[in-house]
């Protein structure tokens, strides 16, 4: 039976190598309390942060980030110059803090070089059980089991904890799908997750996994998309009513929620029409809501447009769309070609996974601005590129990298 260790590099004695692990072990803490703990998460992600940069100091070395990092960077300054020209600068630049998250990229890519990127991918897929088991639970035992009441794991939102599970569920596939050994757990891992994302009744979610699985099928072999249509059978015989009413649910045009998405994304429209080069404003769509809400509108305010990109582009504006649409495509021509040169084709596939659900999903919910979402996405991404370098320790001429001062 082949099993997966979870065995950190050993590192020397000096102060510099003291901080690497140390740094190490902070990231491992800060990706596994992402699943658990959010709070957590946050102070263990500032520990690694001091880490990153306390050796980034005593090594003299440069800040390097992945090419990527840059169009995420313009982004993030575009929504900067959003912000400060909105009619609330004050507001809008304390919601700008989630931009201080971005930095993830860099400080995986430098603290989880080499094996490491596996090693904290074997974290983030075993706390993803634990995580999927605690929902499992939730809806069997402690009657999570309703539109009202849903599994949300040990966080707070079911929207959050689907997310995740949906994040979770790609990368495991990807492990289980590429890597030439450690795939029993993998294995053993993905149908519970799969069906704790399937007890959330959150259809975004399952319309992200599912896309997410066909492109890591195709990839593999086209004439494996034939399981997609199987599996989507077997659910529907053995899941629990609720959940297939609401499969059913999503070819129902009365359905209330899909009529109110409709009238968010035609309200989106119009205020990109008037709002073409810098939207609103971040977070300000809840300000403005009622003055564009629709009368086919179902709810009365919403505080987002549920649709990602017509968020952007209502929020930060045209430009700002166009320059995270600039990122997302050379993130994927990247993953892609390591995913065909196999370098860590296991990594590059779940980094695949996590962009093409994040997108699907993205279609019907903001989760590019839910924090932990992000969190989480931003390090898979990260780890490919991490997985191609030396470590630990500093190493030139990276020709997938750039460097700040």
């Amino acid at each position: 039976m082949t099993t997966t260790t979870l065995t950190a590099p050993r590192f020397r004695g000096s102060r510099g190598d003291k901080l690497e692990a140390l740094a190490l072990g902070s990231a491992l803490l800060f990706v596994a309390a992402l699943q658990l703990f959010v709070a957590g998460a946050y102070i263990l992600l500032a520990a690694t942060v001091l880490c990153w940069l306390v050796l980034v100091g005593i090594r003299h070395e440069r800040i390097e980030v992945p090419r990527v990092f840059w169009p995420l960077a313009a982004y993030g300054g575009l929504t900067l110059v959003s912000a400060l020209a909105a009619p609330n600068p004050a507001e809008t630049i304390v919601d700008c803090k989630q931009l201080v998250l971005f930095f993830i990229l860099p400080l995986v890519y430098r603290v989880a070089r080499g094996e490491r990127a596996h090693l904290l991918t074997n974290v983030i897929i075993t706390i993803g059980a634990l995580s999927a088991i605690i929902g499992i639970v939730q809806y069997g035992i402690l009657q999570y089991d309703t539109l009202d009441n849903r599994p949300v794991g040990s966080l707070t939102h079911y929207m959050t904890y689907s997310g995740l599970l949906m994040l979770v569920a790609g990368a495991v596939a990807a492990r289980l799908l590429y890597e030439k050994r450690d795939r029993t757990w993998p294995a053993l891992v993905l149908p519970a997750v799969l069906v704790a994302l399937s007890l959330t009744f959150t259809r975004s979610a399952w319309v992200g996994i599912s896309a997410a699985i066909g492109v890591l099928l195709i990839l593999k072999d086209r004439r494996l998309l034939a399981l997609l249509p199987l599996a989507a059978t077997a659910v529907i015989l053995v899941a629990p009513s609720g959940v297939t009413a609401r499969m059913y649910s999503m070819f129902d045009g009365n359905d209330p929620t899909k009529r109110d998405r409709v009238a968010m994304l035609r309200s989106g429209v119009h205020i990109v029409r008037d709002h073409p080069l810098l939207g609103v404003g971040p977070d300000n769509i809840k300000r403005v809501y009622e003055q564009y809400r629709l009368p086919e509108a179902v709810e009365p305010l919403n505080l987002h447009l549920h649709n990602v990109p017509m968020q952007i582009a209502a929020e930060r504006g045209l430009p700002a769309l166009a320059v995270w649409l600039w990122f997302i495509a050379a993130l994927l021509r990247d993953l892609y070609g390591r995913f065909r040169a196999g370098r860590s084709p296991a990594l590059a596939a779940a980094g695949i996974a996590a962009v093409i659900s994040m997108l699907t999903a993205g279609m019907f919910e903001y989760n590019f601005g839910d924090s932990e979402f992000l969190m989480l996405f931003l390090v898979l991404i990260a780890l490919p590129y991490a997985a191609q370098r030396e470590g630990p320790g500093p190493r030139e001429g990276n020709a997938d990298s750039g460097s700040a001062a």
